[in-house]
């Protein structure tokens, strides 16, 4: 699976999350930002590694 494919699933998660339980909003958003920041910034991390 590729970031690509992440992000949707991701998303359908915190959607679903945030109708169950309103009060994770801040949490479910804060932990989706940072998936995504992590995956946006992953090739830039892996091609700035010299083997």
């Amino acid at each position: 699976m590729n970031s690509i494919a992440i992000q949707p699933l991701i998303a359908l998660i915190a959607g679903i999350l945030i109708l169950v339980m309103p009060r994770l909003l801040n949490y479910v958003i804060a932990i989706y930002l940072i998936i995504v920041g992590i995956t946006g910034l992953w090739p830039d991390l892996l091609g700035s590694v010299k083997l």
